[in-house]
């Protein structure tokens, strides 16, 4: 260590005083390698894989659950609207398209039945999964910037969904799209709604960082923002899988909708359970202690 200390004073000199290309690349490599002998290096192991799956992410989220629970209410809500609103009003039905094209999309056999088994099953899960993972990765990455724009993606997916609500109950048909929607949509719209309130609870922090430093803030909500993308994108992926094949099969709706229900209804149990031991344990979602950057106290 005294080595160490006293090489990296030397380098500085050298560097400010008489730099010589030759002898400060010489100590630069001295002092690099006695970085890494003095500090040591970690790799990640299946250890670290578990305790994320197992603590650090069911944690995550069950902490920013007073961000998501209201988003997921308030979306559902102004996705209802939207939908009783296009559905009572057919001035805003023929704003949409013309009564043909609305036809060809809510009869039996129509574009919002078809549109689930119109490529096979594994390609079309795949692309679902991509697209829904996009989407969650860029509310929590977008949230830095007051999370105005995740309120404008969350917006956009709760229009598709009010629309579609809105056109297959006028046509008369809001039990077949629900039990086409639901089965895949419980799990994915919940993964979008972490994202979403966690992307808030991002912007806010940049508002109010509490008692530490707004960067100390903002590096522990963006370590567990980006756990959190990892972790959404497994959750996305059982959920493109149930609209890949669950969805389009031939299974009743009860059963497809009882898969649905079952799936959400592990999910919550995963991070209500987990997450809230894990917790209660101290657990925020960021990674170990040991790999977080030293940080000075601040005053009360």
């Amino acid at each position: 260590m005294a080595l160490y200390q006293r090489t990296s004073t030397h380098l500085s000199l050298v560097q400010s005083t008489a730099p010589d290309p030759l002898l400060t690349a010489r100590l630069t490599q001295l002092v690099a390698r006695a970085r890494s002998t003095v500090t040591g290096t970690r790799r990640a192991t299946w250890r670290d894989a578990a305790r994320f799956l197992t603590a650090g992410f069911p944690a995550a989220v069950y902490r920013s659950r007073r961000w998501w629970i209201p988003t997921a209410l308030v979306s559902i809500a102004v996705s209802a609207i939207i939908g009783w609103w296009i559905g009572t009003h057919p001035e805003v039905q023929s704003a949409i398209a013309a009564p043909d094209a609305l036809r060809q999309m809510t009869q039996p056999g129509g574009q919002y039945e078809t549109y689930y088994s119109s490529h096979p099953a594994a390609s079309f899960a795949a692309q679902v999964w991509t697209n829904n993972a996009q989407a969650t990765a860029m509310c929590l990455v977008l949230g830095a910037f007051l999370g105005i724009p995740v309120l404008w993606i969350l917006f956009l997916n709760m229009l598709n969904l009010g629309v579609g609500i809105g056109l297959m109950s006028s046509a008369g048909r809001l039990d077949t799209f629900l039990g086409l929607v639901l089965p895949h949509g419980l799990l994915e719209l919940t993964a979008v709604f972490v994202a979403a309130g966690t992307g808030l609870r991002l912007g806010w922090t940049v508002v109010d960082p509490g008692p530490r430093t707004r960067r100390a803030a903002l590096a522990e909500q963006g370590r567990a923002a980006l756990g959190m993308a990892v972790g959404l994108a497994l959750v996305l992926f059982v959920s493109g899988m149930i609209e890949g094949f669950v969805t389009p099969s031939g299974l009743p709706t009860w059963a497809r909708i009882a898969l649905g229900i079952a799936a959400e209804v592990a999910f919550l149990l995963y991070v209500y359970v987990l997450g809230g031991r894990a917790a209660r344990a101290g657990e925020v979602g960021d990674v170990e202690s040991a790999a977080r950057s030293a940080e000075l106290p601040t005053a009360a």
